[in-house]
């Protein structure tokens, strides 16, 4: 019998729309879709009211990450209490590092190239080095250099959001084994809940306050982790969770294409935390099935399952577009075979990286993980047995 778990589709879903507004909003900064067909259709302000707000997408990516790093955890440790320290950021290591390098690796050398739009750009009159902007990749202060300098690099500018994930996991297991206890644990996480919104509405009207500082996001990772700790205690199904998942997309819906996330953020990124937490909740089953939504969303859930591979390289394919058909040159639906060709390009670049070399490099790591685990605790048969267990796993199970 097979006991691989199953990747759960529906937090695919939900990745997949949330990586398709941020391609969309940044692909519209680049090529303006005013003049096209797109907006002909469905108004000018409902193609911008989609695009302006992409933003969003990363505060879904928060919860959907925060909700699976804790839902993981327990079912690898059984308790957040008994956690191990090492083998969590192994784990994260061996998501995170390899595209991580590759990107800089490829932006370096595109820059080094000559190619202008990947080299650094001083938006405040002070010149910024690739030292100084792969050191900020790599020990995940990007978003503190955003605040700070501005957009230096416009293919590493993304990396802003994988720091704020970095600094809140690299305190998760510490707490963990700290507080011990579940309920203290949801107490730390909703002091972040309540901060979110305080923090950002002192920084009302400065993005890189309200926008991308830790502080103004950890609350959406902070609701993720609740609502996994949740799931395993509410049985949500039948007509009454169909009926409160559908308010609670449409809500969403409504708050997204309302008020542009300059003017709603306050409260904005707290009520989309908090409507993603909401649609994660029916994912989890005790027996581990996953839920399969109509097949006919089955490219929008391959684009969730490549979403970090997707989040970290579609800047690659658009700056190249750029440098190839500068926005100034392109006009109407030109824009349009350019918006299907960079969509279509990234999702392909995406699938190659993480077939042929980010799932690759993690199986590798932790191999080296579990080797070297077995030989910490050669003398704790049962620690050996849990870690085999834990990092049994392939392409199908899903991943933080």
């Amino acid at each position: 019998m097979n006991h691989t778990r199953r990747r759960n589709l529906r937090i695919d879903f939900l990745r997949g729309i949330s990586i398709l507004l941020v391609l969309f909003h940044h692909f519209n900064i680049a090529y303006r879709l005013d003049d096209t067909a797109l907006s002909r259709v469905f108004g000018w302000e409902a193609v911008r009211a989609v695009a302006r707000n992409g933003n969003y997408g990363v505060t879904m990516f928060f919860v959907i990450s925060g909700y699976l790093i804790t839902a993981n955890a327990i079912r690898r440790w059984s308790e957040l209490g008994h956690i191990d320290v090492w083998m969590f950021y192994g784990l994260r290591i061996a998501r995170i590092m390899p595209c991580l390098l590759l990107l800089l690796a490829i932006v370096n050398a595109l820059a080094l190239a000559g190619v202008a739009i990947f080299q650094n750009h001083s938006q405040h009159g002070m010149p910024v080095s690739f030292w100084l902007i792969n050191l900020a990749s790599l020990t995940f202060w990007m978003n503190v250099l955003v605040g700070s300098h501005g957009w230096t690099n416009y293919a590493l500018g993304v990396l802003w959001s994988l720091s704020v994930e970095e600094v809140f996991y690299l305190s998760f297991p510490l707490l963990c084994l700290a507080l011990r206890r579940e309920l203290w644990l949801l107490a730390v996480w909703l002091l972040c809940i309540v901060a979110g919104p305080v923090y950002r509405s002192f920084h009302h009207g400065d993005e890189g306050g309200y926008l991308y500082a830790y502080f103004a996001c950890f609350d959406a990772i902070a609701i993720g982790c609740c609502a996994a700790l949740l799931a395993r205690r509410v049985v949500w199904r039948g007509r009454a969770q169909t009926v409160f998942t559908w308010l609670t997309a449409a809500g969403m819906v409504l708050i997204y294409l309302s008020w542009p996330i300059g003017e709603s953020n306050v409260f904005g990124v707290t009520a989309i935390a908090f409507g993603t937490a909401v649609l994660l909740l029916p994912t989890h089953r005790p027996d581990g099935v996953s839920i399969r939504p109509a097949r006919v969303f089955a490219v929008i859930e391959a684009l969730g399952k490549r979403s970090y591979e997707l989040y970290l390289f579609h800047l690659i394919v658009l700056g190249l577009l750029r440098t190839i058909y500068p926005p100034s040159s392109i006009t109407g639906d030109e824009k349009l075979a350019l918006l299907v060709g960079y969509l279509l390009l990234s999702a392909c670049l995406g699938a190659i990286v993480a077939r042929s070399y980010a799932e690759p490099s993690n199986r590798i790591i932790r191999k080296w993980l579990k080797q070297r685990t077995v030989h910490r605790k050669a003398n704790a048969t049962s620690n050996v047995i849990v870690t085999s267990k834990i990092l049994k796993s392939d392409s199908r199970e899903q991943i933080e």
